[in-house]
């Protein structure tokens, strides 16, 4: 369990260090079949003037070319908040073996809200998904951005 909440944690902190730039508090961590950290990232679509720039989309990227391959085959995925469809597409294609993730996103989300990606007949693999975890957190970074850029 501690290598589990250490995951979701490292996940968080990257969501605070895109805050920290001005990017949606966003952050992901792809981790290996061995347990070990491939890649962590937070949002960067600001900063990269990239619309695609996700947490989830860079980590996968980055995990990607540690291992030497488009396929994670055995990696599990960490993630703040519910991937949009884009990103969940690419959790598809990756074949991540497993998807954690914090807050729920009704709005843009692309698991358990709208498009469920992972529902499609024409989804070619699916990970287990496991949402609500470290929720209360990841939902917290994520009203306190949002109230700061109204106030």
């Amino acid at each position: 369990m501690a290598k589990f909440t250490s995951h979701m944690e490292r996940a968080l902190a990257a969501a605070r260090d895109a805050a920290a730039r001005g990017e949606t508090p966003v952050g992901a961590v792809v981790v290996g079949p061995d347990g070990r950290v491939l890649a962590t990232d937070g949002n960067r679509v600001r900063e990269n003037a990239d619309p695609t720039a996700h947490a989830e989309i860079l980590a996968l990227r980055a995990a990607a070319d540690a291992l030497g391959s488009e396929r994670l085959i055995g990696c599990d995925l960490y993630v703040t908040l519910e991937p949009c469809p884009m990103c969940a597409g690419a959790i598809s294609l990756a074949r991540i073996r497993r998807l954690y993730f914090g807050a729920p996103d009704p709005k843009s989300g692309g698991v358990e809200h709208g498009a469920c990606v992972f529902a499609q007949a024409t989804c070619h693999h699916a990970p287990e998904v496991y949402g609500g975890v470290a929720e209360a957190q990841a939902a917290a970074l994520l009203r306190q951005f949002f109230q700061a850029r109204r106030d």
